[in-house]
């Protein structure tokens, strides 16, 4: 019996070919791209590169999946490759650690991929990474903010053009239009309003000026909206 037989059931042997022969990239492995990169994995999708440069912490436990004590100080990307393979073992994986310069996002968005899973969470490599996809006419999806919001019924998946109520959103839109982007990627986002309360001014290392709280739910859904989307994506294909 296959692992994938209730899988196959659902989508039946034509689709689950598909997801066979998909090969899917997703940059940035914290709460959203943990969570899509396995949904993804579990399909049956069997080729994946998954990109991230960082290493678990205390602070990531309320919200990322391979986040637990035992994981901490250890690379994200090495962490999640191992629970991937354990999935399925006859997964082909290429695993990059590393933060993604605007260089290396034109290097490693290519044709070979059917769809780009953009999770990171600092604006400046998200840019980057979205515009070397559009560039290349490689089929993207990219996830706003999760964090400052509860409802999980208000997430939808749409054009960046015609999301709302999300400051990484605003931000994002106004940096891709100089960039000559302003549609043509889908995103996934909330329109719930962002809680004013919960959002935190940093000293900027790492791309970030701020960031919101979160809570431990959101960021899962966003990655399972990202993930629906792109699976979906490849059985009607």
């Amino acid at each position: 019996m296959s692992w994938l037989e209730r899988t196959e059931l659902l989508v039946q042997k034509e689709g689950l070919e598909k997801l066979k022969k998909a090969n899917i990239l997703v940059v940035g492995l914290g709460g959203v791209g943990s969570y899509a990169a396995e949904f993804i994995a579990r399909a049956g999708v069997n080729k994946m590169t998954i990109v991230d440069g960082d290493v678990f912490d205390e602070t990531n436990k309320n919200r990322q999946l391979p986040a637990l004590n035992s994981t901490i100080g250890k690379p994200k990307v090495k962490v999640l490759a191992d629970r991937l393979r354990d999935i399925n073992p006859a997964i082909e994986l290429t695993v990059l650690q590393e933060f993604l310069s605007p260089e290396r996002a034109f290097d490693i968005v290519t044709k070979d991929y059917d769809y780009v899973l953009d999770c990171i969470d600092s604006i400046t490599p998200k840019v980057n990474l979205i515009v070397a996809a559009r560039r290349k006419k490689v089929k993207i999806i990219s996830s706003m903010g999760a964090g400052g919001k509860l409802d999980a019924t208000k997430i939808k998946v749409k054009d960046i053009s015609k999301t709302k109520n999300c400051t990484m959103a605003r931000v994002l839109r106004k940096r891709l239009k100089e960039r000559k982007v302003d549609k043509g990627v889908k995103a996934v986002f909330s329109d719930e309003v962002q809680i004013p309360e919960s959002v935190k001014i940093t000293d900027g290392t790492n791309f970030k000026k701020s960031y919101y709280g979160t809570i431990s739910f959101m960021p899962a859904a966003f990655g399972l909206q990202a993930a629906a989307h792109v699976v979906n994506f490849i059985i009607k294909k």
